[in-house]
């Protein structure tokens, strides 16, 4: 691990704390990756639910996050007891989130629009205890310490254990489901026990992380979102994540549509996810050096071009084989690695300089409209997805009939988990331009602030 010497006078976050924050991004990662993986071909090909249904299914319920993610960011600022404002709601998300999860994925007697109803009340409870947890988790960075590398040293434990949980989830998850309801029940257990170990695990892991100050108080929701759109630097990089957020989930929905009709091989679904996280593990302190050379703007410039060149490969594996597919992947996972480390160090930035310039401490007013647009954006990758295939004719079935698709629909699953997010991680790369927040911005705001006072 590459760990930055913290600016003189900042709070050192222990190991022990980086490690015990680090692991409950197992929780994050785990639940980015599965129903983005899994819940759409669950439903077209398990529960018999027409593609544009499902694509519905699995974007509606995340429109409530707008709502619930900002009211939780508030009463987490507000909150007060033994345990400090966030970790409260952490463990409220640790006892309640693994029951919706498995309840998900239960497999129920149902087909169809009936199938359709009992997914979509199922995730919809499952999104608001996420939301009781992720919230909260995401705003503690910005809380433990104000210094700009340390963040990413301190962010760079997070991305191990996201890496490691893509990788399990990734890969385990889709093994251990196959292709019945039974499979899927056994998984949706499996991976709820997973997220309650990872997320007990960081309740308990950041009992003694130090805090720089407490976050202040929003009056209301509406209060939250003028908040954020009164910096410049969070706006922008909420447009830039959008963009890859919907990259990512169009590239992760597509996954195993990939696998089966154009690698014709539903288990490589497992070796491509492989690919996609292996560099989350390996290349996290390159990622590190390269934001402290060139700044943190000309890393996510050079992560964006990767994906979208990988992307753009994977649209040419039909006729180059199983070898190419695969190394395309790994280009995407390379630049995979430098978005998901760097979106979360830029986001404590802009939240660090909102203090400065501000004077006022607002990481959850932040961290909830960052989380409710991070997960609307990714389900609706999904919905676009999933429309995207029912105007192609892709045409639904249940694991005991399985049908074969028409050339059209096989096109559509192609391009659309290829091109398409190739188009939106370029236009995030261009959106990165934009972006001024710089170790020597953030340098000039403390040093006025501290003249200031």
């Amino acid at each position: 691990m590459v760990t930055p010497a913290p600016a003189s006078g900042a709070p050192t976050v222990s190991r022990s704390v980086r490690v015990g924050y680090g692991v409950g991004s197992v929780c994050t990662g785990t639940f980015s990756t599965v129903p983005g993986l899994l819940l759409l071909i669950y439903m077209t090909n398990v529960l018999a639910i027409p593609a544009w249904i499902a694509g519905l299914v699995a974007f509606l319920p995340k429109l409530w996050d707008v709502f619930v993610n900002p009211w939780i960011g508030q009463r987490s600022d507000r909150t007060v007891s033994r345990f400090g404002a966030r970790r409260p709601w952490m463990l409220l998300g640790a006892l309640t989130l693994p029951v919706t999860f498995a309840l998900t994925f239960a497999g129920p007697p149902l087909t169809g629009v009936p199938a359709a109803l009992y997914v979509a009340v199922c995730y919809l409870l499952t999104a608001t205890a996420y939301a009781f947890y992720e919230v909260p988790y995401k705003a503690m960075p910005a809380e433990m310490t104000d210094d700009y590398h340390e963040r990413s040293a301190l962010l760079q434990w997070k991305m191990v254990f996201v890496g490691v949980a893509i990788l399990l989830s990734g890969s385990v998850a889709p093994a251990i489901a196959g292709t019945d309801a039974s499979g899927y029940r056994l998984m949706g257990l499996l991976v709820g026990a997973a997220l309650l170990v990872s997320m007990l695990a960081s309740f308990f892991g950041t009992a003694g992380a130090p805090m720089v100050a407490k976050a202040e108080i929003e009056p209301s929701i509406r209060a939250q979102f003028a908040a954020a759109r009164s910096s410049r630097p969070f706006m922008v990089l909420l447009e830039l994540n959008s963009a890859q957020m919907f990259a990512a989930g169009a590239l992760l929905a597509g996954a195993p549509y990939f696998a089966t009709y154009t690698l014709g091989d539903p288990g490589a679904t497992t070796t491509l996810f492989l690919c996609v996280v292996g560099p989350l593990l390996v290349t996290m302190p390159l990622w590190v050096r390269l934001s402290q050379r060139y700044d943190k703007r000309g890393a996510m410039i050079l992560a964006a071009a990767l994906f979208a060149v990988g992307a753009v490969g994977m649209a040419f594996a039909w006729r180059s084989g199983f070898l190419y597919a695969h190394l395309c992947v790994l280009v995407v996972g390379v630049g995979y690695a430098g978005l998901q480390l760097l979106q979360f160090s830029m986001l404590s930035d802009v939240i660090a300089h909102d203090t400065l310039v501000t004077g006022r401490r607002r990481a959850g007013a932040f961290t909830g409209l960052w989380t409710a647009c991070e997960t609307v954006v990714f389900a609706l990758s999904a919905l676009v997805f999933g429309w995207l295939l029912g105007a192609a004719g892709f045409v639904e079935s249940d694991s005991a009939a399985p049908v074969a698709q028409p050339q059209s629909a096989i096109t559509a699953a192609l391009y659309g988990g290829t091109l398409l997010p190739a188009i939106f991680a370029g236009i995030s790369l261009l959106l990165t331009t934009r972006y001024t927040l710089t170790a020597e911005t953030l340098g000039a705001a403390r040093r006025l602030r501290s003249a200031e006072g």
